[in-house]
């Protein structure tokens, strides 16, 4: 698939229901047509989301176990094929090997390019190691026809940040067709976009948007857009035609809600926002993650109201 990577993509949620023993399982069917929903929002300019992402951050891919993942991704990549988007997923491993194994069976089942995280070690890699391992990763991808994103997550607990050095290297390798910087520093986008102006990166925190743009990103992974898919696509067609002051009234009306993106409870947070959304706090958005105190549930249904409110305002709910 020849991909167009300008432009935002969903991460999209991954749904429950409970099996015949009480335990939570993966419900396709309401995955499926939750990702189908999004796909089909269009923004006030008529264009849409771009791409999907299945099974990252926000799909609980931490909570699932491998056969988990790859049958999440294979009924995901039915939705993406039927909208004519690429499939995009998660990867990291400890070492290269690992995550070459985990690249091939992302392949089998349907995903188009894999946003590949740092090593999950607990010492930092020098860059000769750090190059070796999105290397083998590049030219596994390459062996069984897809493409490969990395993913530099400098503010992420737990995940080693890449160097802006190493990225301008890494964007050289033929099978790296984009670069995912999850940061609130844009400053690092800009710095990039300078040392090489035909870079593609995708931003990957919701409050950003905008900045990232300005800095030179050509769209974004969001998460916020899964729940307010109209609002996310019109501020990217805003951005992409540099019509800042009109992007920026959008994403201060996502602001309560975006600020969730960026916090450690992300996944949870926003699923929750997403469940008050669709009145399905206790259904099908259950998570497998942490369980929110009382407090914290208050604090984004709150978040979540002042969002749609301003929404409303701007004409900008689906």
């Amino acid at each position: 698939m020849s991909i167009k990577w300008e432009g935002v993509m969903p991460a999209v949620f991954t749904w429950f229901k409970e099996s015949k023993s009480s335990s939570l399982e993966i419900d396709f069917e309401a995955t499926q047509k939750q990702a189908a929903g999004i796909l089909k929002a269009q923004g006030k300019g008529g264009s849409r989301m771009s791409g999907l992402v299945g099974s990252g951050t926000l799909g609980e891919n931490s909570y699932l176990n491998s056969n988990q993942r790859l049958s999440l991704l294979k009924s995901l990549s039915e939705v993406a094929k039927e909208y004519n988007v690429p499939l995009i997923s998660g990867a990291a491993a400890e070492t290269k090997e690992e995550l070459a194994k985990i690249i091939e069976g992302l392949a089998t089942v349907g995903v188009d390019t894999v946003m590949v995280m740092p090593p999950k070690t607990k010492a930092i890699p020098s860059d000769k190691e750090m190059f070796e391992y999105y290397a083998l990763s590049e030219a596994t991808a390459k062996n069984v026809g897809i493409t490969i994103m990395p993913y530099n997550n400098p503010d992420a607990a737990g995940y080693h940040a890449l160097s802006t050095k190493l990225l301008l290297k890494l964007a050289n390798l033929p099978n790296v067709t984009a670069l995912k910087i999850s940061t609130i520093d844009v400053s690092i986008i800009e710095t990039m976009m300078l040392a090489n102006k035909d870079l593609k990166i995708l931003a990957g925190v919701d409050t950003v948007t905008v900045h990232a743009g300005l800095a030179g990103a050509i769209g974004g992974i969001t998460g916020v857009g899964c729940i307010f898919p109209k609002a996310s696509v019109t501020m990217q067609e805003y951005v992409t035609k540099g019509e800042w002051a009109n992007a920026n009234k959008i994403s201060q009306a996502l602001n309560s809600l975006s600020y969730l993106d960026a916090q450690p409870l992300l996944m949870e947070y926003l699923k929750l926002a997403m469940g008050i959304h669709h009145n399905d706090v206790a259904g099908g958005l259950r998570t497998l993650g942490k369980k929110l105190t009382q407090q914290e549930i208050d604090d984004v249904q709150a978040r979540y109201i002042l969002a749609k409110e301003r929404l409303e305002v701007l004409d900008l709910i689906s």
